[in-house]
């Protein structure tokens, strides 16, 4: 027998193989096609591929030895608001930069290795002597200090001139430092420098912000940059859609030029969606050259005077890292910022500052600073620097700073693979799914390889790529290339090995009533979108407590479907038999209709019939359940008749026979009415009339259904004409005293009435459920007139 399989299947790939590969190079080609064209949405799965691999496979990178982060977080901003010394001297967020020649103080005092700040400081301060004191502490530390420049498009243009990596001489003599007091304290005023016990004396703006020449503003910010002939990107901006304007470099003010170690492009760099997942390193804007913040820093640990691109290389000094063909590279964040970098608040390094200054303990470790890069940048959500990035919708615009500075102290970028590796894996995948599918020919197979093996095979070599060797193979192509194959495959085995009549069966046969198929076979025509209105009585079920019942097999899924799978075939089978047309599975719920699409008269009969059966297999069911030891099970059900319209709804490629119309949502609400009166099966009146000489019912209530004026009655179903237990006749008759009492308003005299009863037959649910309004009712009579009617949807 296996080797007759082996047989044909070798027989079939000898035979089909040059349609198979043709098969395979046409999907490749085509999805490569939708690729370059942006096609079937597939730039943007290739971005939703490529962050989930990339959570999934690198965000376990662990802490980075090599950085600390001093965050302007919300317990900072608090902090600093909060203390009326720190308010007084370093106001609202910005602050003045005092507080931050206080940070760098106690930076340098720690063994801090340098220091990056993700912003920018390109606006003179109200106090010019904030300014003044920072660009002392920058120049007294010897702390090497490196911040942000932005751009934009009315920013002045510097000079031409060959850019230098070399600082500025300084120009501006700084006064001394403003001591703060620690959160808690008494403020300390600004004091003059050490020995001299002069107030502090005002500055001049001249002194703060002398007159900056502009080619000198060009070699502070400008860094060379050498490439093969390849073009740098500009700096650009688009204010409005399809308006791309120049932008230029917005030098920061010019008392820090001379003092700051060096300066650095904040560009956010995004992605077509928003998202920053790569970096470009350098760019221009027509008259100098600069580079991102991190490559300023960078350089100067690498020792190096210049940027050098070659091929798919980037030099830096002594170092070089594998980049893109456009000299960009992909982030390897590996992780979120938490989960790769101590982060300490700007809050704990400035009451550290103080207290060190009045000799206290600070509580602070010196090793945490030791020989560490430390990088000041916003986390604050109010601060509104909060991007996009794979690990997040909303990340602190530092995360990309950090991870590009990480990325180059450890040598590591992601990089694109060569164009033809990906497409080569996507031909790859496309022939081993034609071949396969086409060997096999199982349509079980093809849609298991196409729903649930496509997709991981591109996920797992995506993100092995990315794990072990930082390269970034396309997902979108190949899997498109696949897809496509598979779907080829199935199609030509369709056409191939697949009569009409079996293809209709099998594509029909999972929502349809059977005999409707074989009337489509017979008449050789599809159905009909349209359709038409007829009287049909519709059922809903549902399981009572469905979630708690779930919730016993919280630690085997599997048993559930095994158990929720025999439910309904049980359910099913007693609707079937009665002639109904299953309509849909709801989770646990059953629709099913009674008179459509065969025509019976008794539509009416037939959904009772069917629904008391249903009842009984339940409770058969619960039985099979207390010997296994499973949890009790109980069903609700409604059943509604009305002149409703059904047919075929849906599209050309997928549609469902099913009815609409209000007799439709009024059997789905009573069959959740059920819980409010302790009843198993509640029946419309229209139901209750047409069937009424075969069934025994218990008249429940008067209710008006939401949005409708008229009141309309619901009726309970027990049983087949003449099969009610004398027992429960008892019961109703009770009942329907009682209720008569009710909508007369005598809640006393009608309670009696249930109370005797319910001594006699407590597990009945109506009886006890009217008890309990009565009893409400006695408490809290209702506003006169009382009609006697509840609201369903209540």
């Amino acid at each position: 027998m296996a080797s007759d399989t082996w047989k044909v299947l070798r027989l079939r790939l000898r035979n089909h193989l040059p349609l198979m590969l043709g098969l395979a190079v046409l999907s490749t080609a085509a999805a490569a096609g939708c690729w370059r064209m942006g096609w079937l949405w597939l730039p943007n799965a290739e971005r939703a591929l490529y962050d989930s691999a990339l959570t999934t496979f690198t965000g376990n990178r662990g802490l980075s030895p090599n950085i600390v982060v001093v965050a302007i977080d919300q317990q900072s901003l608090d902090g600093v608001r909060q203390n009326p010394s720190y308010a007084r001297n370093f106001g609202t967020y910005p602050w003045t930069r005092s507080l931050w020649s206080r940070v760098l103080e106690e930076l340098a005092q720690r063994g801090a290795r340098a220091v990056l700040f993700d912003m920018v400081m390109d606006e003179r301060y109200t106090d010019p002597s904030a300014d003044l004191d920072f660009a002392r502490v920058l120049r007294d530390t010897g702390l090497p200090v490196y911040l942000g420049v932005a751009s934009h498009p009315r920013a002045p243009h510097l000079s031409e001139e060959e850019p230098s990596h070399a600082p500025l001489a300084p120009a501006v003599t700084a006064p001394s430092a403003e001591p703060v007091a620690a959160a808690g304290e008494e403020e300390v005023i600004a004091e003059a420098p050490a020995g001299e016990g002069e107030d502090f004396v005002e500055v001049e703006e001249e002194q703060v912000h002398p007159a900056a020449d502009p080619r000198a503003v060009a070699r502070a910010l400008a860094f060379p940059v050498r490439t093969d002939g390849r073009a740098l990107p500009f700096l650009e901006s688009e204010p409005t859609p399809g308006r791309v304007e120049r932008n230029y470099v917005v030098p920061p003010i010019p008392a820090l030029l001379a003092e700051a170690d060096g300066f650095g492009l904040v560009e956010v760099e995004p992605d077509p969606d928003g998202s920053m997942r790569r970096t470009r390193f350098a760019y221009t804007d027509g008259e100098d050259t600069y580079v991102t913040l991190p490559v300023t820093l960078a350089a100067d640990l690498f020792g190096a005077t210049e940027l050098v691109f070659s091929g798919r290389t980037l030099r830096l000094g002594s170092r070089e890292f594998a980049v893109n063909p456009d000299g960009s590279a992909e982030i390897d964040f590996g992780g979120t910022l938490h989960e790769r970098f101590h982060v300490l608040p700007v809050l704990a390094l400035l009451d550290a500052w103080a207290l060190r200054k009045d000799g206290k303990p600070t509580g602070l470790s010196d090793e945490l600073f030791r020989g560490r890069i430390v990088v000041v940048g916003g986390t604050a959500l109010g601060l509104g620097d909060n991007k996009a990035t794979p690990f997040g919708a909303s990340t602190p615009g530092v995360s990309k700073q950090l991870a590009v500075l990480e990325n180059l102290l450890a040598g590591r970028f992601i990089t694109e693979a060569p164009y033809w590796v990906s497409l080569l894996f996507g031909l790859g995948l496309a022939v081993l799914s034609a071949v396969l599918l086409m060997t096999v020919r199982s349509p079980a197979l093809g849609l298991a390889w196409l729903l649930g093996a496509v997709g991981p095979i591109v996920f797992l070599v995506l993100g092995a790529s990315l794990a072990l060797g930082q390269v970034h193979v396309l997902a979108a192509l190949p899997m498109a290339a696949g897809v496509l194959s598979s779907a080829g495959a199935m199609a030509s085995n369709l056409l191939f090995a697949r009569r009409e009549a079996v293809f209709i069966r099998q594509a029909f046969s999972r929502y349809m009533e059977p005999r409707l198929i074989e009337q489509m076979i017979e008449e050789n025509q599809l159905p009909r979108l349209d359709g038409e209105e007829r009287e049909i009585t519709a059922f809903f079920s549902d399981i009572r407590g469905f979630s708690t019942f779930s919730e016993s097999f919280k630690d085997d899924p599997r048993a559930l479907v095994r158990v929720l799978n025999l439910y309904l075939t049980r359910v099913s089978s007693a609707l079937l038999h009665e002639g109904g047309c299953l309509d849909k599975y709801i989770g646990d719920a059953v629709v099913c209709l009674f008179g459509a699409p065969v025509n019976h008269a008794d539509h009416a009969v037939r959904a009772c019939r069917g629904a008391l059966a249903a009842q009984a297999e339940v409770a058969r069911l619960r039985e099979e359940f207390r010997k296994q030891g499973l949890p009790d099970v109980y069903t609700r059900i409604g059943l509604n008749s009305a002149r409703l319209f059904v047919g075929n709804f849906g599209s050309d490629q997928l549609f469902d026979y099913t009815a609409m119309g209000d007799g439709m949502n009024l059997a789905a609400r009573l069959e959740g009415a059920n819980k409010a009166y302790g009843s198993l099966i509640m029946i419309g009146a229209h139901t209750h009339e047409l069937a009424r000489e075969h069934i025994e019912v218990r008249e429940l209530d008067r209710v008006r259904v939401a949005g409708k004026q008229e009141a309309v009655t619901v009726y309970e179903l027990l049983a087949l004409k003449g099969e009610l237990p004398a027992e429960k006749r008892e019961t109703v008759e009770r009942y329907h005293e009682a209720l008569a009492l009710y909508r007369r308003a005598r809640f006393t005299e009608a309670a009696a009435v249930l109370e005797a009863r319910l001594a006699k037959d407590p597990a009945d649910g109506p009886t006890a459920a009217l008890l309990a309004r009565c009893r409400k009712y006695e408490q809290n009579p209702p506003t006169p007139p009382f009609d006697g009617v509840a609201n369903l949807d209540k």
